[in-house]
């Protein structure tokens, strides 16, 4: 990969599932909010290109996961958890560069066989030793058909053991027992020191109540802050 090649477009190559489709066609707030995942794609496809076209020598967040961390749901591409975040780092004098490599609808093996690629093809001073990388992943394989949501457990497994050492983690909130078996190996990872956690089951929200787009299921800006809230303590002890 050069800085004016990106050949990794912020895509899973899937498209949205059946029931997705079906809610969008009677529901004009799933409507309206499945419709921000292509020019939020594109949004950060463009931003990536920029960041490697003209680096700034600043210190390199790169972003792994799903449509939560592409802003699905908030105002604009820039106001989920990521660019809230990376403005409170800005206003206290931690400057970034992101690469958010996230894709809307992304399960757990589309970072293992596409974004990781993707960060690994990155110029090698970002590749072998990144300043940050952050995975918010999972959410999709648990809505998914039983044979991804079975899998997760294992899944998150391997993913967890391709990760660069000291990657900031979230875990998975919702109580079902694929989520308990992904969390394990994130749990024992941060145990041993390879990962950093981000315990979204303790941390998270407490509530969902005014904080949710009008599709009901993505956050909207104000469940992207409380996101932030839980990354924030984590990210900076991961920067120093």
């Amino acid at each position: 990969m050069t800085a004016d090649v990106l050949p990794y477009d912020n895509r899973t190559g899937r498209p949205p599932g059946r029931v997705v489709r079906s809610l969008g066609a009677v529901l004009p707030g799933v409507r309206r909010v499945l419709a921000q995942a292509e020019p939020y794609a594109d949004a950060w496809h463009a931003h990536n290109r920029r960041v490697l076209a003209a680096p700034s020598g600043r210190r390199r967040w790169v972003v792994l996961g799903d449509s939560m961390s592409q802003s699905v749901g908030a105002g604009g591409h820039d106001r989920g958890w990521v660019g809230q975040l990376d403005e409170r780092l800005a206003a206290s004098g931690v400057h970034l560069e992101v690469l958010n490599l996230s894709a809307t609808g992304a399960r757990v093996d589309d970072v293992l066989d596409q974004q990781l690629p993707a960060l690994r093809g990155l110029p090698a001073s970002t590749a072998d030793a990144p300043d940050l990388v952050t995975v918010l992943v999972g959410s999709n394989d648990l809505f998914a058909g039983r044979r991804v949501r079975d899998a997760l457990p294992e899944r998150f497994g391997a993913l967890v053991d391709a990760l660069p050492r000291g990657a900031v983690v979230a875990t998975l909130p919702q109580p079902r027992a694929a989520a308990r078996g992904a969390n394990r190996h994130v749990d024992e990872a941060g145990a041993r020191g390879a990962l950093r956690v981000v315990d979204m089951r303790t941390d998270g929200p407490d509530t969902w109540v005014g904080r949710v787009a009008e599709d009901r299921f993505h956050p909207n800006e104000r469940g992207y802050a409380a996101i932030a809230d839980a990354f924030e303590p984590v990210v900076r002890r991961a920067l120093g």
